[in-house]
């Protein structure tokens, strides 16, 4: 990137973290005196006025403060969420179009999410050792949805079609069969519709695994570069990291859960709640989860960036095209308007993938190694 695009990127990148941190914080704090101040207790009194059954009195509860918040943060999201990708010349959504993609994210939200609630709840309710089975069923749930996901619920927001550049389309087959990579399809999807950023991404489990493109890497890209994305996209598989993020998952679901549990258990008298079933009192879960994961973060990020680079590493195997690979990093540096070369500490904090630059440098290291 030029000097005025990378300026222009530390830009966008900063408001971005700011305000990120920004509403995390607020949002804290407004639900912490939502519980504190007795407003929760409140809100769960007026829900049972209406219903004497908890599951119905946890719905009407839910869908108030659902309301109340999508309310609050309508500004936040406007103003950061679509005035800003606008002001940065990243959307391509109009108004109407992004208030239509936000009410069927909500929508696919409230259908994947109240039946868990409702399980949650009775679990909660019914067992001592409800983070056990509630664990039990997060594992279940998340394995089914990674692998339902690429043929159910990405299609409610993109459009999937195989590739139809036969030459690309060959050069894929040819390099899967060259690394005994076994795919039912390689997809493109209308990513155009939203934005202008580009991006690939490995999806699914078993039958249901495939790659997907995005029409903007398609279109402005050349053939060495798509097949070193797809290459890098297949390396996730080939490398196991499914099977391993899985395997986090699930001990990071049981172990998360527990302390959970017992954080809450200490916390719940503090707040003037006596059962961890009482409808108010779940908000403070909320509050317990949300300091967890900011304290488990950088582990997460730090796996996830570990698997970018074994996963660049397989691509240069791959294709053993280093200058390609540094045209492809650079190429969606500009046109994702990316940080090349963001704050140490933001990175290791929060960055699931590695900055361009410490990837190209990773690369140019490894080339070296495996051209001797």
């Amino acid at each position: 990137m030029d000097e005025e695009r990378k300026v222009l990127a530390k830009k966008y990148e900063k408001i971005k973290l700011i305000t990120g941190i920004t509403e995390s914080i607020v949002s804290f704090v407004l639900l912490l005196l939502f519980v504190a101040l007795g407003y929760s207790r409140k809100l769960e009194l007026y829900a049972y006025s209406y219903s004497s059954n908890p599951y119905f009195a946890l719905l009407i509860y839910i869908f108030i403060l659902g309301v109340l918040s999508a309310v609050l943060s309508f500004p936040v999201d406007y103003f950061f969420g679509y005035r800003l990708e606008h002001k940065f010349g990243l959307s391509n959504l109009t108004f109407f179009k992004w208030i239509t993609e936000g009410l069927k994210s909500a929508g696919v939200g409230i259908v994947l999410g109240v039946p868990i609630l409702m399980l949650f709840f009775y679990m909660i309710m019914n067992y001592y050792l409800w983070w056990l089975w509630f664990g039990c069923v997060i594992v279940v749930y998340t394995i089914l949805l990674v692998q339902l996901a690429p043929v159910l619920i990405f299609p409610l927001f993109y459009k999937f079609k195989p590739i139809e550049n036969e030459s690309l389309k060959r050069r894929i087959l040819d390099l899967c069969d060259r690394i005994g990579f076994k795919v039912k399809g390689v997809f493109t999807f209308d990513m155009s519709k939203t934005t202008k950023k580009a991006n690939a991404a490995f999806t699914g489990l078993g039958r249901t695994k495939r790659i997907i493109l995005g029409d903007t890497l398609v279109s402005g890209f050349s053939e060495d570069e798509i097949e070193t994305v797809f290459a890098h996209e297949v390396g996730h598989y080939k490398k196991g990291h499914i099977k391993k993020n899985i395997f986090i998952s699930f001990f990071s679901t049981f172990a998360g859960l527990f302390i959970l549990s017992k954080v809450y258990s200490l916390l719940l008298p503090k707040f003037g709640f006596t059962e961890v079933w009482d409808i108010g009192a779940l908000p403070v879960l909320v509050l317990i989860a949300s300091v967890f994961g900011f304290i488990m973060k950088p582990a997460g990020a730090y796996i996830s960036r570990k698997f970018e680079y074994e996963a660049d590493r397989f691509a240069l195997d791959t294709t053993q095209n280093l200058p390609v690979f540094r045209s492809v990093m650079e190429k969606l540096a500009f046109q994702n308007l990316s940080d090349e070369e963001p704050n140490k500490l933001v990175e290791f904090w929060s960055y699931s993938h590695p900055s361009v630059k410490r990837r190209i440098a990773a690369a140019e290291k490894y080339y070296k190694e495996i051209s001797v």
